[in-house]
């Protein structure tokens, strides 16, 4: 039998792209009593949040906390629900490249002043996230540690470690590519809250009402393994059509596209039909996504040091030199840590350049290279067996991210409102939003964090049910 490949359904919303803003934009929608479509072209709900079980429990190949408890959407899911969430201490135990430790509370020390200073430019600063950074880290240095002064060589170590921490951070290549007027604002409260065995998973299974074989939601229907490759908005105010991959096109009143600034960027020139306005393509283009990628580790046991979850790999001058150019990556991989879902889990962390080209070399490859740098730290305090399992993130490769999250980069003084134009909707020419934009990139305060998806998917479920049309 030939397959009718272009089935018309009716919703009275389709939402694109299952995340913590898909998710959000379609249970605010079906608790309001709207019938809801919600199309993934990944084989799973998350969007850029991936529980998988792993090692004795489970592990986060995406985003890992959450970041600060006052105000914070998904804070108030956990707690609502009596899900305890618990805070990962993330101090560093710091291990030099010659195996010895390094002085832990001094970089401690400078770690947090460095990251105090984040957001804290005078308005007349221009320059890069790390001309800012390290000017005032020279300052602090001079006050509080005036012998290391002297110490060039230790310094400029510790800039470089700081560069990499804070492009783990804001998954960038260099600290000065961001720009040091980022409008990024923390939530008040602890800034790395843990699902530790629950696992992020739990957010979306709360939302869906599917947590501990939950019935789901009435009014939604979710379908996986379904990429979009066009929404036809006619501007006269006729319904919008979502055609999909395998031939299927779905119509509603309303089209809620939540896909990364990646896929965005990959692809607005033949996801919309009229096409995007020139504001919103220059916004799109104008704004960065970055890569942070995890290699997650099984062991049978835990062998790392019993004081700390986090351990810092602080490269010396003379001992970078001697890696050979083909494995300079591995001197981009800053930390490693003991994830709380797992107790036999340990995860490296790396960003940027090298985080996509790692994404790319084979497994036998990263496993090697990277139980060498495990070695060369921490081999002379800790015994180090051979790991049992490996999972690599793959968020640039993936085809339906492009990418991790998105930072402030030096245009964005130049471009204030590219974060407003990234969430404008499409309007027919009655003036209603017919085709609407939430997702992380397009939140002004709280982009990159999984808190600022939700709030995204929130805010344009509600420009729809403010709309007395729908």
């Amino acid at each position: 039998m030939i397959r009718n490949m272009s089935t018309m359904h009716s919703y009275e919303v389709i939402v694109v792209g299952l995340g913590c803003a898909g998710v959000t934009a379609t249970t605010t929608l079906v608790k309001a009593g709207k019938k809801v479509l919600a199309l993934e072209a990944m084989d799973r709900v998350g969007g850029r949040i991936r529980t998988v079980p792993f090692g004795d429990g489970v592990v986060e190949v995406g985003a890992e906390w959450i970041h600060g408890t006052v105000s914070s959407p998904i804070y108030s899911t956990a707690i609502e629900n009596n899900i305890t969430v618990v805070p990962q201490d993330i101090t560093f135990n710091v291990f030099k490249s010659d195996g010895t430790p390094a002085d832990s509370e001094l970089l401690n020390d400078l770690v947090e002043f460095a990251f105090e200073k984040v957001g804290k430019p005078p308005k007349e600063f221009t320059g890069g996230l790390g001309e800012f950074i390290t000017s005032r880290l020279m300052e602090y240095v001079k006050v509080k540690y005036p012998n290391l002064m002297n110490d060039q060589a230790f310094l400029s170590e510790f800039l470089e470690l700081m560069n990499l921490y804070i492009n783990n951070h804001e998954s960038s290549n260099d600290w000065n590519d961001v720009s040091a007027q980022s409008r990024y604002t923390e939530l008040e409260g602890h800034q790395h809250m843990s699902w530790h065995r629950h696992g992020y998973k739990t957010f979306f299974e709360l939302m869906l009402n599917t947590y501990n074989n939950g019935p789901g939601l009435p009014n939604l229907d979710i379908k996986l393994n379904t990429e979009v490759t066009q929404i036809i908005w006619p501007k006269d105010g006729a319904d919008v059509s979502v055609v999909c991959a395998d031939g299927t096109t779905y119509n509603s009143r309303y089209v809620i596209v939540t896909v990364s600034l990646g896929v965005m960027k990959e692809r607005y020139k033949t996801l919309f039909n009229p096409g995007l306005p020139r504001e919103k393509i220059e916004a799109i283009e104008n704004t960065s996504i970055g890569v942070m990628d995890k290699i997650i580790f099984q062991f049978d046991r835990p062998w790392w040091p019993k004081q700390g979850t986090f351990f810092g790999f602080f490269w010396k001058t003379e001992d970078k030199k001697e890696v050979p150019k083909e494995d300079y990556w591995i001197t981009r991989i800053f930390a490693a840590s003991n994830p709380m879902g797992s107790r036999n889990a340990l995860t490296l962390w790396t960003s940027g350049d090298v985080g996509k080209m790692l994404e790319t070399l084979p497994e036998d490859i990263v496993q090697r290279k990277c139980m060498e740098l495990l070695r060369k730290f921490m081999g002379k305090t800790c015994e180090i067996p051979e790991p049992i399992g490996m999972i690599r993130s793959t968020w640039y490769s993936n085809p339906f991210t492009r990418g991790s999250y998105s930072y402030d980069n030096r245009l964005t003084t130049q471009n204030p409102n590219a974060r407003k134009l990234l969430a404008e909707p499409l309007r027919d020419t009655h003036g209603f939003p017919r085709v609407l934009f939430a997702g992380e990139a397009t939140d002004l305060i709280h982009f990159s964090a999984a808190h600022g998806a939700v709030d995204s998917g929130y805010r344009e479920a509600m420009r729809l049910i403010g709309n007395s049309k729908l």
